[in-house]
């Protein structure tokens, strides 16, 4: 499976306002793109189909920016992708015109049980998974061993 650019910014942007949660305040893309070395542009497009899935808030004016929508433990990488990347569970085109039987197969063996396990692994990562993960990775790089 490959995840796209936008895909992998939108992961990168949500678990960047799960971070900021607490706070209560919104963040503007332009903070994000430059916190996270990603096209302000790019991150317009991404945040347009995060606000169309209904998991950020916008607040215009200028104090405004974006927000999650729901407790970072709420919403999950499935929930993300899925609303970025449009075809990601998207039924596969037919393996074979003439044998119908061997598309009933292969579907049944293969296309679905690998559907199903990608939306169950992404489903049962959060938001609070990811930042749990971030900060453990954080504490593992800032020690220091000196001899």
């Amino acid at each position: 499976m490959k995840i796209s650019a936008k895909g992998r910014y939108g992961l990168a942007a949500m678990t960047y306002l799960a971070r900021n949660y607490a706070s209560g305040s919104p963040i503007t893309i332009i903070s994000i793109s430059e916190k996270l070395g990603i096209s302000k542009i790019y991150l317009e497009q991404v945040f347009s189909l995060l606000k169309r899935a209904n998991l950020v808030n916008s607040i215009k004016g200028s104090q405004g920016g974006y927000q999650l929508a729901r407790e970072p433990r709420a919403i999950s990488a499935y929930d993300i992708l899925s609303s970025i990347e449009l075809s990601l569970m998207e039924k596969a085109a037919s393996a074979s015109d003439k044998m119908p039987e061997l598309n009933r197969a292969l579907t049944s063996k293969v296309f679905t049980p690998l559907d199903d396990n990608i939306k169950d692994t992404l489903s049962n990562v959060r938001l609070d998974d990811i930042l749990t993960a971030l900060d453990a990775q954080k504490d593992a790089d800032s020690l220091m061993y000196f001899i």
